[in-house]
């Protein structure tokens, strides 16, 4: 793990003490009634929920299918190993693994490492798109008084649309003018630092590289289609995370709104996921949130967040071993293996551009 990783895992770690002594002294947590709210969850929800997050991965194999067909044609669901054994990497080590998916790929189909962590940029992009379009949608077609603090969100719900919208706009531009975008940021954030525009160009040519696998708006029809369908599938298994806890009365009523908000901090908080005391630190943020803003008992709330990670992100984990071991893929050297080459990579794009 690099330093600035470790740096950021003693900062969460105090974060996360801090919130603890906080908490202790105003908050009142039974773990007996913590123990009694799993105890009557609704099970067959949150078997639901964790079937949700399992088709998604059928989706995300389906979509890297579509974006590297003009390259090489796979088999729709040819790549669901690659993307179960990546997120299991990401779950266990954190998002220093995230290179790991990219470089299954390059692997598993023969085709160059650029050019899939080109695509993982855009499916990076097609996943912010969708949950932001979904997230916004939700704040501004919410019935009033369904949604807390609704003046703040909704001028929040626009402002993410519009923000949705530029940016859907910036890499159409991106798309049709092909290297001169690039070059002219280059040029403008080398005023500052020739480094600073290298890094900026080297950034948005890697943009374009990815653009290029939608050669026409069927292609991007399909992969936006794609995106959405998958995010719903994520949305409907949040819900029923949250509606399970029939034992406490906000949550087994909670709106489908309340669910995106709760979504969208969710993720928000994972950008920083570490090695395992990210777990923790999700389960904490995420929980302080429902009882902050959905007014959730503490026992309930943490009950509930848990029981989120658990569902949409850490059910992998078991499957993703399997697999793992009979792929004889090792989760540890194949996360320092993709860290290595992405490092070479760009060391070679930064040669490539100075000379």
């Amino acid at each position: 793990m690099k330093k600035s990783q470790w740096i950021l895992g003693l900062v969460v770690l105090a974060a996360l003490v801090a919130l603890f002594l906080w908490g202790r002294a105003r908050i009142h947590f039974s773990f007996h009634v913590f123990a009694a709210q799993i105890a009557q969850a609704d099970w067959r929800k949150i078997a639901i929920s964790i079937g949700g997050i399992y088709l998604a991965y059928l989706f995300r194999s389906a979509r890297w299918s579509l974006l590297i067909r003009h390259i090489k044609k796979v088999g729709l669901f040819s790549l669901v190993s690659t993307q179960v054994i990546g997120f299991t990497a990401v779950a266990l080590i954190g998002r220093v693994a995230d290179p790991v998916r990219p470089y299954l790929v390059a692997k598993k189909t023969g085709l160059p490492l650029g050019t899939q962590i080109a695509v993982y940029i855009v499916e990076r992009l097609f996943d912010f798109g969708s949950m932001a379009l979904i997230v916004c949608l939700g704040i501004l077609l919410a019935p009033r008084g369904q949604v807390p603090h609704p003046e703040i969100l909704r001028k929040a719900g626009y402002g993410g649309l519009a923000f949705t919208v530029l940016g859907a706009m910036f890499l159409l531009v991106l798309r049709l003018t092909g290297g001169a975008a690039a070059a002219l940021l280059e040029r403008v954030f080398a005023i500052a630092s020739k480094q600073l525009g290298a890094a900026v160009g080297d950034k948005v040519r890697a943009f374009r590289t990815g653009l290029d696998t939608m050669r026409s708006f069927w292609d991007f029809a399909m992969a936006a289609g794609l995106s959405l369908s998958m995010w719903a599938l994520i949305t409907i298994a949040y819900f029923e995370a949250m509606r399970a806890f029939t034992a406490s009365p906000q949550l087994a009523a909670t709106t489908l709104v309340n669910c995106i908000l709760l979504m969208a901090f969710s993720g928000g908080v994972s950008v920083l996921q570490l090695p395992v005391l990210g777990w923790f630190s999700q389960i904490a943020f995420v929980a302080a949130a429902l009882t902050s803003f959905f007014h959730v008992a503490p026992e309930a709330a943490t009950a509930c967040s848990a029981t989120i990670l658990v569902a949409t992100f850490l059910s992998v984990i078991p499957i993703g071993l399997i697999w793992a071991h009979r792929e004889h893929v090792s989760l540890r050297k194949v996360t320092l293996e993709s860290e290595y080459a992405e490092e070479e990579l760009v060391s070679e794009r930064a040669s490539g551009s100075s000379t």
